[in-house]
């Protein structure tokens, strides 16, 4: 299982027993925020695209989406969501349960600038029912990610 994965990759770092797992399901930020009883803005989700052949993630704030304009300036194409079994395979992880940690060896690992204005959030760590609370520089530590980027717009009721 990827959260067994995500254990041992936190386990080099001393911080595998900072996990959190749910008795209900993480699975999308409303549900996520509801198990964590926080904010869905905290919640810190990982998105799943292909760029020029390549996986990446993208790591934004709960409350944005993708602006498609800005994706398109960011990596000169338009933006493609993996399908929930090309994620598994391309990622390592399934749909609920993506996150930026123990990826498979090509995924490219970008946080979006929407999550600077926390002092922590909550990735996923493999499963559905599963989260850490991370501060921003721990994020940055242990997502292996080249760079920031600006890719998302709030999303609008």
């Amino acid at each position: 299982m990827a959260i067994d994965k995500v254990k041992e990759y936190f386990k080099h770092y001393g911080i595998e027993n900072r996990i959190q797992e749910f008795d209900v399901s993480s699975a999308t930020v409303e549900l996520a925020a509801q198990a964590l009883h926080c904010e869905p803005c905290r919640i810190a989700k990982s998105l799943s695209f292909t760029v020029n052949g390549e996986p990446i993630i993208i790591v934004t704030a709960g409350d944005v989406k993708i602006d498609n304009s800005k994706y398109k300036a960011q990596f000169n194409t338009k933006a493609k969501m993996l399908s929930p079994e090309e994620t598994e395979r391309l990622i390592g992880h399934a749909v609920g349960g993506v996150c930026p940690f123990a990826v498979n060896n090509n995924v490219t690992i970008y946080l979006d600038e929407s999550l600077k204005r926390f002092s922590t959030v909550f990735p996923a760590c493999g499963s559905s029912n599963s989260a850490i609370e991370l501060s921003i520089e721990e994020l940055e530590k242990y997502s292996l990610f080249p760079s920031w980027i600006d890719v998302c717009k709030m999303k609008t009721v």
